[in-house]
């Protein structure tokens, strides 16, 4: 099999491959170690977060990797609220960027919109020190809310996702209104063992966490997918070899409605 290449672009310009890593918990130089076997096994979005403590492991790992085409997302913790710039110099600083990829909400500020909140980000953008923006963790509600508050929709929504928690109605909202939904911890949101899981993955000869990741590439999401091992992360994203039958991706679909 070969590895993922398909990608999601946003605001047109942005290209993000379907695949990326999740690096919270990668810390260190073990961390450090861990998001280099990543770049080598063709890993081209790395996912961090300033809660996650890891901004300057990740702009180390790529800086030093010395590769083109590598895109980096990082979140604002909701609790910086009204301190937006200082933290986005920040993770500018320790990711070793003038321009970040792409800036998330963490959660929802106090659990509301806040499209205050989201109006600095829509500044960041428009200054040129973020190529796109986004959210992770909101409603479709509080999407709206941002939206008609500043005219703004955000690019990506990063939740927690998986088989178990697919619901069509939530993404199909997201469709509707532009926006990527990037799913974060794949595999802790479902049953590896789960009957369709393990019958596709015996049919195509795979694990069940590659049909997990081929499941979200075929519905056009993004699968950001932790792992500091690099033997699990290359097959995390050697995924292209192989296709999810309708037959197959609609049970799979399924596990969300029995959850």
């Amino acid at each position: 099999m070969t590895s993922t290449t398909a990608v999601r672009t946003l605001d047109g310009t942005l290209d993000l491959p379907l695949v990326g890593l999740g690096t919270y918990g990668l810390r260190g130089e073990a961390g450090y170690r861990s998001l280099r076997s990543a770049l080598d096994a063709g890993y081209r979005l790395l996912d961090s977060a300033t809660m996650y403590e890891n901004e300057d492991e990740v702009g180390r790992a790529v800086a030093d990797a010395n590769l083109p085409d590598v895109r980096i997302t990082t979140k604002l913790h909701h609790q910086h609220a009204g301190r937006e710039d200082e933290f986005l110099e920040r993770s500018l600083r320790l990711l070793r960027v003038d321009v970040l990829d792409l800036w998330l909400v963490h959660w929802p500020p106090d659990g509301v919109a806040s499209p205050q909140v989201w109006e600095r980000l829509v500044a960041a953008r428009a200054s040129g020190r973020v190529r796109a923006i986004g959210v992770s963790n909101y409603s479709l509600e509080q999407i709206d809310e941002l939206t008609a508050a500043t005219g703004v929709t955000p690019a990506v929504n990063q939740v927690k996702w998986g088989p178990a928690l697919f619901d069509g109605e939530f993404a199909a909202g997201l469709r509707e209104r532009g926006v990527v939904l990037e799913g974060y911890s794949p595999f802790k949101a479902t049953d590896l063992q789960a009957a369709p899981l393990r019958e596709a993955a015996d049919q195509h000869g795979v694990s069940p966490e590659q049909v997990v990741v081929r499941w979200h590439v075929q519905h056009g999401f993004v699968a950001i997918p932790k792992s500091g091992d690099p033997a699990r992360q290359a097959s995390n994203r050697d995924v292209e070899g192989f296709e999810l039958t309708p037959e197959q991706v609609a049970a799979i679909d399924a596990l969300g409605r029995a959850a």
